[in-house]
């Protein structure tokens, strides 16, 4: 499963304790430190982050976005058979004090084979959207900037 521990399935504590784990490991690598990280610095910090990444996926290495997006999809697989629905995903958004409705904006754009329920990889591949393609605010409801 996930790339941070092999020994899964986690009883929930530690899968939150893993998911920390991975969001530490993420943001080191992008440059953030204890004292977070200059907004002058943003720019270079994402520019240098993705081309680590994309370094990354030429060695056929695991990309700190999937750690992060696994981590955080075995938390949200709250009944652990393999999908996370949307009512799991509601409570994703209310745990990060997000409006509910950010969580159907997500789900539409993340369901991409209109399962109705997410995978793993769709989980994925919505992260590095996020994270390394340029700004397009027709994704801006995924990441609830409109609520």
């Amino acid at each position: 499963s996930s790339g941070i521990n092999a020994e899964w399935p986690l009883r929930p504590g530690e899968q939150v304790e893993e998911m920390r784990k991975a969001c530490r490991i993420f943001f080191f690598n992008k440059g953030v430190g204890p004292d977070g990280l200059l907004r002058e610095n943003w720019v270079e910090s994402n520019r240098t982050f993705a081309e680590a990444e994309r370094e990354r996926e030429r060695r056929g290495e695991k990309s700190l976005i999937a750690l992060l997006s696994d981590s955080y999809y075995d938390v949200l697989d709250d009944n652990d058979n393999g999908t996370v629905s949307i009512e799991e995903l509601k409570t994703m958004m209310k745990a990060f004090d997000v409006p509910q409705e950010a969580a159907y904006t997500f789900f539409e754009k993340a369901d991409t084979d209109g399962s109705g329920a997410l995978e793993r990889e769709e989980l994925v591949v919505l992260f590095k959207k996020f994270w390394m393609s340029e700004y397009d605010s027709a994704w801006d409801g995924i990441y609830a900037y409109k609520y």
